[in-house]
This record gives C-alpha cells, sequence and structure tokens, in this order.
C-alpha cells in the first residue's frame, strides 16, 4: 500500500547546481535575446536613419550597463564552452539533418561575427570609441562592402542557429503544433525585415558620405579611431580567432587521442534481444551503440537525458550490479518514473565491459513522408488524461470457472469500460489482461479532455451495473473493479518493434494513472481521481487527500470515489 503522511521540510532540487543542459538553455536564451533586439534594431532602418538611431539608444541602455555584459559575455563563454565540450563528447555522427545544421551554424558563428564584435563592443570597451550606426554602415557598406557581406552572413548563421536550437527545446512542448506556424513565419520575417533595414540604412549613409562636413563630423578620430587604436584591435581580432581554430583543433586532437586510448583500452560488446551484437570502444552509451549498429532505439529527447523513452533493462543481474552509478541527471529521471532495478537510460549508460540490454521501447518508422518520419517515430509531447480501469478479483473467478466462462466475463467487463470511454470521447489505447487503459484529449482543449475523463468515470460505473445485473444470476456475485485517473503532459506516438508498433502513451502521467487505480484495492475504492483532473476541467474537486507515491517525492492530491464492498465469497 502506497499511502503515506506528507513528508515535511522543503525539497532541495531548487539548491541543486544547475546541470550542463540547463546552462546551455539558459546562455542560448541569453544569446538569443542579444540577436533578436540587434535584428529587430536594423529593422527600423526600413522608417528611417533617425529610426535607427533610436533603436541602438535602447539597445544600448538594456545591453551596456554592467550586470548586463557580464550576463552577456558570461553567457558567451559558458555556451562556446558547451559546444565545444558537446563536439568532444560526441561519438558518432548519425545526426538528423537539423542537427547537423545546428551544429555547423554555431561552430561558424564565431569566425563570421568576430570581426564585428571587435569592431563595436570591444572598440567601446577597451578604447572608447563611439562607434554608431552612421560609422558602421559606412565601414561595412562603402567603404569595405565585403565586410558587411561578412557580418549580414554572421547575424542570418547566428539567427539560425538560436532558431534551431529553439525548435529542438520547443517541438516536445505542449502547444507547439498550433504556435508552429507563427514562430516559423517570425523565423524568417525577422532576419528579412533586419536585411532590408540594412540595406535602406546604407542607402542613407552613401549619400550622406557625399557631404564632406558629414564626413568631418561622423568619420573622425573619435568613432574610427587613430591607427594605433585600430591595429590594436586588429591584434586582438587576430588573437581571438586563433585562440578559437586553436581550441577546435585542440578538441579535435582530444578527441583523436580519447579513440586511440580507448583502442587500446580495449571495446565492450552490447548484446540485443535479437541476437546482435554491437562492438564499441569502451566509454560509449548504450544509446550510441544502438546508432551505431543502426538497430532501432527510441530517444524522443535526442540523448539528452530529458526523457525516458530510451529506457533500458540490463538482462544480465550479475554484470548489471557492476555498472557505474547513475549520475545526477539520470537518477533524476529514474526516480521520477519509478524505474525498478536494472532500468537505466541508454543514453546515460556507459558500461565498462560487455553486456547485454533490451530496449523497452524501440521505433518503428513505416513508409511515410519524410517530414512525418521523425513525428512518428519520437513523438509529441502534448496534455492527456489517462484513465487505468481494472478488474478486482480475476484470479478467483478464474479458478472457479472453466477458461472459457472466465475469459467471457473478462470480454464483458472489458467491452462494458470500453463503451463508457468511447461514449465519452476517449479512446482505449491498450487491454492489460483483465484491465485496459484509455486516454482523452487527442483532440479538443485539455478542459474538454478532463470533463470528459470524469463523465467516463461515471459511465463505467452504469455500464458495470448492468453488466451486474445480466450476470447476477450466474456469477453469483458483484463484479468489482478499480479506476485512476490523471492529467498532464505526457509523449504520444507510435512505440513498437521492427515488426509490429502503435500508437500509445509515455510518461509521467501514465505511471501516476496507473499507481493510482493499483491503491484502489487496498484503499476500498472505486476511482482516485487526481486533482490534476479537476484543475483541467475547471471543477471543484471536493474533499481531496494527500497520497504518496513509490517514485515520487511529492505527495499527490487526489480525491477517493465510493467505497467498494468486499468480495462475498459463493456458496459451495
Amino acid at each position: 500500500m502506497e499511502q503515506a503522511v506528507r513528508p515535511g521540510g522543503l525539497s532541495p532540487r531548487w539548491l541543486a547546481r544547475p546541470t550542463a543542459r540547463q546552462l546551455r538553455l539558459g546562455s542560448g536564451f541569453v544569446l538569443f535575446a542579444y540577436v533578436l533586439t540587434h535584428l529587430l534594431c536594423h529593422a527600423l532602418g526600413n522608417i528611417s536613419l533617425a529610426a535607427l538611431e533610436a533603436g541602438l539608444a535602447v539597445k544600448v541602455a538594456l545591453w551596456r550597463t554592467p550586470p548586463a555584459l557580464v550576463l552577456l559575455y558570461g553567457a558567451l563563454l559558458v555556451h562556446i564552452a558547451l559546444g565545444l565540450c558537446a563536439l568532444y563528447q560526441r561519438r558518432f555522427f548519425r545526426l538528423r539533418p537539423g542537427e547537423v545544421a545546428q551544429v555547423l551554424l554555431g561552430l561558424a558563428v564565431p569566425v563570421l561575427l568576430l570581426s564585428h564584435v571587435v569592431g563595436t563592443r570591444l572598440a567601446w570597451s577597451l578604447e572608447g570609441l563611439d562607434r554608431g550606426y552612421p560609422q558602421v554602415l559606412y565601414v561595412t557598406w562603402v567603404a569595405v562592402p565585403g565586410q558587411g557581406a561578412m557580418q549580414a552572413i554572421g547575424l542570418v548563421v547566428a539567427w539560425l542557429h538560436g532558431c534551431f536550437g529553439l525548435y529542438f527545446w520547443l517541438r516536445l512542448k505542449r502547444g507547439f503544433g498550433p504556435a508552429a506556424p507563427w514562430l516559423l513565419a517570425g523565423a524568417v520575417l525577422v532576419p528579412v525585415l533586419a536585411l532590408l533595414g540594412i540595406v535602406q540604412g546604407g542607402r542613407s549613409i552613401a549619400l550622406l558620405a557625399a557631404d564632406p562636413a558629414w564626413r568631418a563630423e561622423m568619420l573622425g578620430a573619435s568613432h574610427l579611431g587613430l591607427p594605433a587604436q585600430n591595429e590594436r584591435l586588429a591584434g586582438i581580432r587576430r588573437g581571438l580567432l586563433a585562440a578559437y581554430v586553436a581550441l577546435l583543433g585542440l578538441v579535435v586532437l582530444a578527441r583523436g587521442v580519447r579513440t586511440v586510448a580507448e583502442s587500446r583500452g580495449g571495446f565492450v560488446r552490447i548484446g540485443y534481444p535479437d541476437g546482435r551484437i554491437v562492438r564499441v570502444p569502451r566509454g560509449s552509451s548504450v544509446l550510441e551503440a544502438s546508432r551505431r549498429g543502426r538497430i532501432p532505439h527510441a530517444s524522443v529527447c535526442g540523448g539528452r537525458g530529458r526523457c525516458s523513452t530510451c529506457r533500458i533493462r540490463v538482462v544480465d543481474a550479475e554484470r548489471g550490479r557492476h555498472l557505474p552509478e547513475p549520475d545526477r541527471p539520470e537518477r533524476l529521471v529514474l526516480d521520477r518514473i519509478g524505474a525498478s532495478p536494472g532500468v537505466r537510460l541508454a543514453c546515460q549508460l556507459r558500461p565498462d565491459r560487455d553486456l547485454t540490454v533490451a530496449p523497452l521501447f524501440t521505433p518503428h518508422i513505416r513508409s511515410i513522408p519524410t517530414c512525418d518520419a521523425e513525428r512518428v517515430s519520437t513523438g509529441e509531447e502534448r496534455f492527456v488524461v489517462v484513465l487505468f480501469a481494472d478488474l478486482r478479483g480475476s484470479t478467483r473467478l478464474a479458478e472457479e470457472r472453466l477458461p472459457y466462462d472466465t475469459v467471457f466475463v473478462i470480454g464483458r467487463f472489458l467491452g462494458a469500460v470500453g463503451r463508457a470511454v468511447r461514449e465519452a470521447g476517449g479512446s482505449v489505447n491498450q487491454h492489460l489482461g483483465d484491465g485496459l487503459m484509455a486516454i482523452f484529449g487527442l483532440d479538443g482543449t485539455p478542459k474538454a479532455a478532463a470533463r470528459a475523463a470524469l463523465a467516463a468515470v461515471d459511465g463505467v460505473s452504469e455500464q458495470v451495473e448492468q453488466l451486474n445485473r445480466m450476470l447476477a444470476a450466474d456469477l453469483g456475485e458483484r463484479l468489482r473493479y478499480g479506476i485512476g485517473l490523471h492529467a498532464g503532459t505526457a509523449i504520444v506516438g507510435e512505440m513498437g518493434d521492427e515488426a509490429e508498433s502503435r500508437f500509445t502513451v509515455l510518461g509521467d502521467t501514465v505511471n501516476v494513472a496507473a499507481r493510482l487505480e493499483g491503491l484502489t484495492g487496498p484503499m476500498g475504492k472505486v476511482a482516485i481521481v487526481s486533482e490534476a483532473v479537476y484543475a483541467a476541467a475547471a471543477l471543484p474537486a471536493g474533499e481531496l487527500q494527500e497520497l504518496t507515491l513509490t517514485g515520487r517525492a511529492q505527495p499527490l492530491r487526489a480525491r477517493l470515489i465510493g467505497a467498494q464492498a468486499p468480495a462475498v465469497p459463493r456458496a459451495p
């Protein structure tokens, strides 16, 4: 029985140090916000040169304060460092086209924008040179047009790199589908308007540059600098570029050294249930082994430890005891899903000895359009309400009756529950022996899904009551059942093996609904409905009770519905 008293104290999770993923996301958001304000400022050139200057004043007020400078430069250094670390850590480069584009664009950004950063930011910080739009546009549009073209390409590359990163983060979020067309429109319009603004501003500057008085005022030493100052800035630019190229070279060299060391250190063999064995260098993850061996392996988050769909069961119990302990990101995911012993995340487990594993979810992609292939194989995160229903006492029914009679009774029960689910607007997703799992919310709003699921609970009661009246003479007792209902986000998509796959739902929402159903028997209740369902339905929940479920640190508030009568043994 999983009911427990609410634990005291606050969860220390908020005190934990940030993970590499959180640092990458946080630094990426800061840099994306800077690039966005930069491009929006450029877009004001479509109005006038004065609008450009006004936009620049706002941008300077936002980004040239000491806290903003620390945040910006810190985010830049962290993002570059994490990018180089990721380049070193990745062993196999069978990436999706979008991931390849993101990696290449990210590596190109520092090279393309280095001159612009040194000529504006560092020129102001180190030399005190005030270079606004008139000076920058004169240099890039009139004096050295090739430099302007490189800067324009660099800004577009930085924008695309950020957009790819946001896409990989948002694609699993609830509501991304409806918002995707608007986000795509913004991703296209922002750089286009920015480039057009630069063109208009450059043309205006080219006309003004014909006036000697304007040139004397705007292109003097206080703006463009003295030869000695420009030479120092050029030296800084060359030094930074050489340092970046050297860092890339060190990463490549380190990868080579690691490959040689791992080859000398030996290889490990990863076995799979179908008999295939993949040989990889020691230190590779199980997910990397699957990709290297072209073995289908589900991984919604792309191997970043953000989901549990790549999880595996270690078949070798003895060897499993000698595996490396899960690190913090993997431990958090395993604890959240209440993983049993022997279950690990394939993207995080790096075995140091031969191992046999069984992937728990394997994608199967049929002949479908390319644009839909990723969605089918990896799934989509969305809001759902999950219902688990189970027949009580089915084992005793099987002991007292002929097998076909038992199958008949269970079949009638599943049919009654299935009718109630479908009449309420849900869909039966899986039959689990003497129970089933149903889903609400594949279409429509969360509010409608939650209300439909609550209606299904009442519908099941009515359907089973009718069935009890029909079978009363034959059974001599009433059929008893339990229902667990929970709402939240989950991964929906096709999962299975190479021969067969089915549309299903994965995630913590499913696990909680199943555990709530499991509590109905020990607690003598007909149904247990979580507070999240009533919140989504915008309905009062009534009296709630706090339950502690295995694998969850925080208690769950739920409503306990109906008192289940105990089973009455049949007379001999």
